[in-house]
């Protein structure tokens, strides 16, 4: 019970230093540990983050906030315009992971962080993915969280498999 006190700690800690890092210096790398972005993004990639306002944001990027303590990265789908005081309006992007079928609650300038420049696996960049629930992989790993886990452990034997050859040859 003890260790998990110190774990969330620990995460929120961490993820307070990265928030102040991408604020100050504008740039930082994370390793992404959740699967809501899978095919484009898959656990163990790193991502670096490049500081942006919301109004930079375009719909179809991939960007990174901050919610109750935690870092998100989803794909924006729209920009809107939320009210939120009587009679008042504030701008807000609409993001959703893209092996998710609902959309997230607004995110507001606050918690965005920034923008998704570049994807890194198996060190070597990869190029930024478009699109998001429109192919046919991302449609059956949206209807299935059984059909995902049996992706990212093909995923993890192609890796393993191609990499161990890698590494023998050189």
């Amino acid at each position: 019970m003890l260790t998990g006190r110190v774990g969330s700690a620990s995460i929120e800690s961490a993820c307070g230093l990265a928030e102040e890092v991408v604020r100050t210096f504008g740039e930082v790398r994370l390793r992404v540990s959740g699967t809501s972005m899978v095919p484009s993004i898959l656990p163990g990639d790193l991502v670096s983050i490049q500081r942006a306002s919301l109004r930079e944001i375009s719909p179809g990027e991939i960007v990174v906030f901050l919610r109750k303590g935690r870092f998100i990265v989803h794909r924006v789908v729209d920009r809107k315009a939320v009210a939120v005081a009587c009679s008042s309006t504030e701008p807000c992007l609409i993001t959703r992971g893209d092996r998710l079928r609902r959309d997230d609650p607004p995110v507001f300038a606050l918690e965005l962080l920034g923008r998704v420049v570049s994807i890194e696996r198996d060190n070597r960049k990869l190029e930024l993915p478009a699109g998001g629930s429109n192919h046919p992989i991302v449609r059956l790993l949206q209807a299935s969280d059984r059909l995902t886990h049996l992706y990212l452990r093909l995923a993890a034997c192609r890796r393993t498999l191609f990499l161990g050859r890698a590494k023998c040859r050189a």
